[in-house]
């Protein structure tokens, strides 16, 4: 017989289990929608990977993990994804989440299976991640990532594997119908635990309140080395700590895990769960869920896929909602309200309770608190229930973090036995909650500073550098200056002279401005606006050639320069004949101007008789040349180390032609093959 010990606290509340085991497991059958959370589990929620419109597969990955601490969700049947968008979930504050919504077709077509043949030979990182591809999460209590709680590091060995099959809150049967009925694969799937993390000792550990599950369980464990263990019953005797200390007797250090013991615990239906997809190739699709309580004529446990609407099962239970006055999903002592009974099913959902109002009444209004110290006495985890009620009433958060806070498990031990009626576990709950928020706010303000302190220090290092070249070159031009002294090459101060050089010039082109003729200004005139045309009209040809929306806007700049053209062109004219300038130099710029016209609308000619292929060819060259062309000047800008602003406007310039380019290569080829 092994040694048991036993932990601090603990009540006895009535159990109400045996409702709901008088039946074996029974089929739920396939609903016509399920709506699957995507976060069913803690840690991230999973990514979706397909759309609505889809048609999937029973068994199908339906979202991947999206991050280490996170699960995929597969299909729980064949149908079509109608939606993924947010629905109403089973969570206390009632609000929605992003759900994928599945229309089942009754056919119930598995994917393929993908087993594995022989796990003792299979490497133990394959069998992580076959575990974690199954999408198995924790099926007896927060839902924390299987794979993530089975990859303990080298430096933490793991010296005993506990499966627990406790199931203490009242009402539940999930687990201890699984044991009954299930107990081969609960030991495969054990030994599949053991081979990954090679522990000592191997123990399962059942409440005395469980005689058939326990004895089940000891008939599929003969031969191996697994150790089936009766305790007595007591809740929260489930609790991970609880259970740990009763099998053997250590206690899990406060902000500590188990693995830091030597321990890792999981529950009988994880360990089910395990066995299925490593043996059978199957993920986690569905589980046991015990509907139970007087407001339903006949109480038993379902074989429920993973996103069925609750009321779907309570129908078949029997529901008479006229005598429900809450709708619960778990048990009385740590389960929930629901906001409807439409809400799904999600992997933690072990139990729906649905009680008459004198079954569970609803709790008197709270009184003061006299001090008693009942809460203490059967607090499990040793913590003092008082002094954390005040100090979550008070907000003082940084006070009962230092009375281990977050040690609470929430068994609502403390608020079955308060005299005062006080909601105990809410306020932790809430004091929990404010303190998560905090450290998320001081870690986003911490983060934000130190990208500012981040943006300051390479401003301050682009400035410095800056300064350092403008020095280097002022040195280096002076020490040009002293050089060119000392060989007598410079007579005179080079700044000076420079100096000088600038102002002469200057004053020549003033002089030279000021000598300009009348008819040098107009020739001049006439030369400058005919190359603004040319220019202008090349423009256009160009757009029209990409099919541009902003032709239209070149087309009326072209004719604007064009008039302004024939304007200088006339008032060269009348000044050569009032000045008795020979005809010739007019006709000389009449004909230029009207050649430059006849260029310009055979250019346009030219294009308009294009082929549909040859414009679109033309235009995919002319814009993959653009293209080279940004792209190099991007290139040469990031060698460069331009300011962000500029990079940005780059980089956004060479992505709209890359769009570009491949609408334009899109239309080529679909004109090529017209």
């Amino acid at each position: 017989m092994r040694k048991l010990f036993d932990f601090h606290g603990g009540i006895h509340p009535p159990e109400n289990k045996h409702q709901s085991v008088r039946t074996g497991i029974a089929t739920a059958g396939i609903p016509d929608e399920l709506v699957l959370p995507l976060a069913q589990h803690i840690g991230a929620p999973s990514a979706p990977l397909v759309e609505a419109g889809e048609r999937v597969l029973k068994g199908q990955m339906l979202a991947e993990a999206a991050g280490t601490v996170s699960v995929p969700l597969h299909a729980p049947t064949s149908g079509t994804i109608i939606a993924i968008e947010e629905r109403k979930i089973a969570h206390p504050s009632g609000h929605s989440a992003p759900c994928v919504v599945l229309r089942s077709d009754g056919k119930d077509e598995w994917v393929e299976h993908h087993p594995i043949a022989d796990y003792k030979s299979t490497e133990k990182q394959q069998l992580l991640q076959c575990i974690r591809d199954a999408g198995i999460a924790g099926l007896g209590g927060a839902g924390f990532p299987t794979a993530v709680k089975l990859a303990v590091g080298p430096s933490k060995p793991i010296d005993t594997l506990i499966i627990n099959g406790t199931e203490c809150e009242p009402y539940i049967t999930a687990d201890d119908i699984l044991m009954r009925e299930r107990a081969d694969a609960i030991i495969e799937g054990t030994l599949i635990l053991a081979h990954i993390l090679a522990p000592d000792k191997i123990l399962i550990g059942v409440e005395d309140n469980k005689p058939e599950a326990y004895s089940t369980l000891q008939a599929a464990a003969s031969g191996s080395a697994i150790e089936v263990v009766s305790f007595p019953t007591k809740y929260p005797s489930g609790g991970e700590k609880q259970l740990i200390e009763i099998l053997t007797g250590k206690q899990v250090p406060s902000g500590g895990l188990p693995a830091d013991i030597g321990i890792v615990c999981q529950n009988v239906g994880s360990a089910a769960a395990v066995h299925d997809a490593v043996i059978l190739g199957q993920p986690l699709i569905s589980r046991i869920v015990t509907v139970t309580g007087n407001a339903v004529r006949e109480p038993q446990n379902f074989h429920a896929l993973l996103g069925t609407p609750m009321h779907f099962l309570l129908e078949q239970a029997g529901y008479e909602a006229d005598k429900n006055q809450r709708l619960i999903m778990g048990g009385p002592m740590m389960g929930f309200t629901v906001p409807s009974a439409d809400v799904p099913i999600v992997k933690t959902t072990n139990c729906i309770l649905a009680p008459t109002a004198d079954e569970l009444p609803v709790n008197p209004p709270p009184q003061p608190c006299i001090r008693c110290g009942m809460c203490a006495e059967a607090c499990p985890a040793s913590l003092l229930p008082q002094q954390l009620f005040w100090f979550a009433q008070g907000k003082e958060f940084e006070k009962a973090e230092q009375h281990n806070l977050f040690d609470c498990i929430e068994c609502g031990a403390c608020s079955y036995v308060c005299p005062s009626n006080i909601p105990l576990v809410q306020y932790y709950r809430a004091a929990k909650a404010e303190v998560i928020q905090l450290r998320q706010d001081a870690e986003k303000s911490e983060h934000s500073r130190l990208r500012f302190e981040a943006r300051q220090a390479r401003k301050e290092r682009e400035a410095a550098e800056k300064e350092a070249k403008r020095a280097a070159r002022k040195k280096a031009a002076e020490e040009k200056a002293r050089l060119a002294a000392e060989a007598g090459s410079a007579e005179e101060d080079p700044i000076q002279a420079a100096i000088e050089r600038a102002k002469a010039k200057k004053a020549a082109q003033v002089a030279g401005s000021a000598n300009e003729s009348q008819l040098e200004k107009l020739e001049k005139a006439v030369v400058t606006t005919r190359k603004r045309l040319d220019t202008a009209t090349t423009k256009l040809e160009a757009a029209r050639a990409e099919g541009a929306d902003h032709a239209d806007a070149l087309q009326l700049g072209v004719d604007k320069t064009r008039a302004k053209l024939e304007a200088a062109e006339k008032a060269l004219q009348d000044y050569q004949q009032a000045n008795g300038t020979p005809q010739a130099a007019a006709a000389d710029a009449t004909d230029a101007a009207q050649a430059a016209i006849q260029k310009a609308m055979a250019a346009r000619d030219a294009e308009a008789n294009k082929s549909p292929q040859d414009k679109a060819r033309d235009a995919l060259a002319k814009l993959e040349a653009r293209l080279a062309k940004s792209e190099a000047r991007l290139q040469a800008g990031r060698e460069a180390g331009e300011e962000e602003k500029i990079m940005i406007a780059l980089e956004a310039t060479v992505e709209r032609l890359r769009e570009k380019v491949a609408a334009a290569r899109d239309q080529a080829q679909e004109t090529e093959q017209c």
